[in-house]
């Protein structure tokens, strides 16, 4: 990438709420999921602001929502999707080019 030659963020995870999310999302493992309270719990975000900024996420395809039982009560688990890794570390890869534009990737 030459100098004058700015990477693009994507502005789908470049919202703080949504980079939030992706973030604390790429610390499981690939295929891990994470119930939605205890997400929301880490993230202290409300119920109803998570939920949007989830299905941003769901829309792009960066993450997977699922809603299942466990015994008899109902559980939303989320999980980042290949998709959204992938977005992530490119993502990140950005970020540090427009830090450091001078490094060599």
């Amino acid at each position: 990438m030459s100098q004058t030659e700015m990477p693009e963020l994507d502005p789908v995870i470049h919202a703080q709420a949504r980079l939030r999310v992706v973030s604390s999302l790429s610390m499981l493992r690939e295929g891990d999921r994470i119930a939605f309270p205890r997400l929301q719990e880490i993230l202290k975000m409300t119920a109803g602001n998570l939920s949007v900024h989830l299905r941003k996420l769901e829309d792009a395809g960066y993450v997977e929502v699922t809603k299942t039982h466990q015994g008899r009560t109902p559980a939303t688990l989320v999980q980042l999707t290949r998709r959204g890794r992938l977005a992530f570390e490119d993502y990140t890869a950005a970020l540090r080019a427009l830090l450091n534009p001078t490094e060599e990737p």
